[in-house]
């Protein structure tokens, strides 16, 4: 894998022109948090800066769970409710002058996202998981030179849907183009819905009730969004395109409605990137400001929190259910461990609605808190954010290594270096890895 490690500083580079502007240390811009969980992925450490493995431990083997990349969005909802709109108010002489503007834009952008093909990867969501492959081979160069070297094999799985199998095959794909003796090696892409589609398969039936049928739930977020600060920024929202008469008469559902999908349309843009005219953007942000921005943003960080999130503090039922998936996670190091695996890496491609129950399963930085009872979640009183806990993109790492009998492993989310919850011991004081006996007893995995 030689040719992967001198790489590295041009991938970041690469990383920095497609996501908004990041701080020198890798942090996403605060007002990243406006795209909530459609935020772009940009890896959160700089691979210099990774710790070193404990003298004479060597790494023996990587596994991942990945958010699918940047995609188009699910459908053509929101532009097609807009576009009804604007064409009624260019009707009647009712746009703004920037309004003008806004249709065409928005027609080019369904146009893309119609050719990409509705939910399906992005070139960004592409050059994502492209990226993100390259980093991961070249952070354990010597794990995959012996990968290669032995002949063991590379799994690949994902939930079945277009865009997770698309990002696996991405992710794979690159690693074989890196390393043309990986290539043998890598599985065929194989579906696994019950590991990585739990949320709508027979384990998550009982979450699916939840959603259905919680009436706590359903009132929580109807007073998160009947706010009287979501009519004003829906008016603010929709004053940048049609004239105030124009707005007046519509009911106050109907501009919500409508403000919500410009910010949607906002929201995508950044994934569709490179679809754009000379890749520039589609500069959708000139129709809605930051702090209107923020708080659809907000809403719809308020609405993943109970539903998938940590939600209620006397409940677990949005993030139990991942527990297969944490399973998965042990099961893999176990057999590497007891010898009975062949595999050098497991790679798995998902969705948000896997990794944010996940995140708050694990007690994964900014996933630790629920809402106590009689509190609602909000951005004061909560660290949680959709942005930094499920970007496009959004993965879990872990790295084991190995020094005769005893097994460490490094986690890394979104590839940053993190600790494991607190529960659990680390090999050293402020060390990010772990004896697996040690994970085994905090996870209460035997």
């Amino acid at each position: 894998m030689k040719s992967v490690t001198p790489s590295v500083a041009a991938l970041c580079a690469l990383l920095a022109v497609a996501a908004p502007a990041a701080h020198a240390d890798g942090r996403q811009p605060a007002h990243i948090d406006s795209y909530g969980t459609k935020a772009p992925y940009a890896p959160e450490q700089n691979p210099a800066s990774y710790s070193k493995a404990p003298a004479g431990f060597v790494p023996v083997f990587t596994e991942n769970v990945s958010r699918h990349g940047s995609r188009a969005a699910s459908d053509s909802e929101d532009g097609d409710l807009v576009l009804g709109l604007w064409n009624r108010a260019s009707a009647a002489g009712q746009l703004t002058r920037k309004g003008e503007e806004f249709g065409p834009k928005v027609r080019a952008l369904l146009a893309a996202m119609d050719k990409v093909g509705y939910g399906n990867l992005s070139g960004r969501g592409r050059a994502e998981m492209r990226a993100t492959a390259d980093r991961m081979a070249a952070r354990v160069p010597s794990l995959f030179a012996a990968v290669a070297a032995k002949g063991e094999k590379i799994d690949v799985v994902s939930s079945g849907q277009g865009r997770a199998v698309d990002s696996a095959n991405e992710y794979a794909g690159e690693l074989a183009v890196k390393d043309p003796a990986l290539k043998p090696l890598i599985g065929v892409t194989r579906t696994d819905k019950d590991l990585l589609y739990f949320h709508k398969s027979a384990g998550g039936k009982a979450y699916q009730g939840y959603l259905a049928n919680d009436q706590r739930l359903a009132a929580t977020l109807k007073s998160i969004t009947d706010q009287p600060r979501t009519q004003r920024a829906a008016n603010s929202v929709l004053r940048k395109i049609f004239k105030q008469s124009f707005i007046d008469g519509m009911q106050a559902e109907d501009r919500v409605a409508a403000a919500e999908a410009v910010y949607n349309l906002y929201a995508i843009a950044p994934a569709m990137i490179q679809e754009s005219p000379g890749g520039k953007g589609w500069g959708l942000d000139r129709f809605i400001s930051r702090t209107d921005a923020a708080w659809f943003g907000y809403l719809g960080d308020a609405e993943d929190f109970y539903e998938k999130g940590p939600g209620f503090a006397d409940s677990d039922i949005t993030y139990k259910m991942a527990g297969v998936l944490l399973d998965d996670f042990f099961k893999q190091v176990e057999a590497k461990k007891s010898g009975t695996s062949s595999l050098g890496a497991e790679l798995r491609f998902t969705h948000a609605e896997e990794i944010i129950p996940l995140a708050a399963l694990m007690g994964l930085p900014g996933s630790t808190k629920p809402a106590t009872p009689g509190e609602t979640y909000t951005y004061a009183n909560n660290p949680w954010r959709g942005a930094a806990v499920s970007p496009l993109g959004a993965n879990i790492q872990w790295d084991v290594y190995q020094k005769g009998t005893r097994y460490l492993v490094r986690m890394l989310y979104n590839e940053k270096e993190v600790p494991f919850k607190a529960e659990c011991e680390p090999v050293a004081k402020n060390s990010t890895f772990y004896d697996f006996t040690e994970l085994r007893r905090c996870f209460k995995r035997g």
